[in-house]
């Protein structure tokens, strides 16, 4: 007879984690619950499916690196993260989900943040038509001063 194995019990971070996922419509596994825990702990900052792995693999976790790509869309689409698309199709995910634009250097591959009420953006083109603006997202290329 197969013995079923009880999970163990959730701390209360990893509760208050699993209920937030599943009010965004998340189920709340446990490779969720291990990223989460990492992006979701009320810091600010920005990571790629990259980063994180390197992240995830340096705590001694076992993730794969698909789960961790498909993991980040989830919480993008589940309004846990926000995306900021930079060069195409190199994304980066941001844990600051509130409205606010971003300064990138790309030298050296760095995201910064700028409240958005330091940026004001005025005289926007009229949308196409059938259309509505519902944001704008201002990216700011710098570079280090020669």
């Amino acid at each position: 007879m197969k013995s079923k194995r009880t999970p163990a019990p959730l701390s209360e971070g990893q509760a208050a984690l699993a209920d937030k996922m599943r009010d965004a419509g998340l189920r709340p596994t446990r490779q969720r619950l291990l990223i989460a825990e990492l992006l979701l702990d009320g810091r600010h900052r920005h990571v790629t499916a990259d980063s994180l792995q390197s992240e995830i693999s340096k705590a001694g976790i076992i993730v794969a690196e698909g789960t961790v790509y498909n993991t980040l869309n989830q919480f993008t689409d589940a309004g846990l993260l926000r995306r900021v698309n930079l060069n195409n199709d190199y994304n980066v995910f941001d844990t600051n989900i509130h409205h606010h634009h971003h300064f990138y250097d790309q030298a050296a591959d760095q995201l910064y943040d700028i409240p958005s009420d330091q940026m004001k953006v005025a005289d926007l083109p009229n949308p196409p038509d059938g259309h509505d603006i519902t944001s704008v997202d201002v990216i700011i290329q710098i570079a280090p001063k020669a």
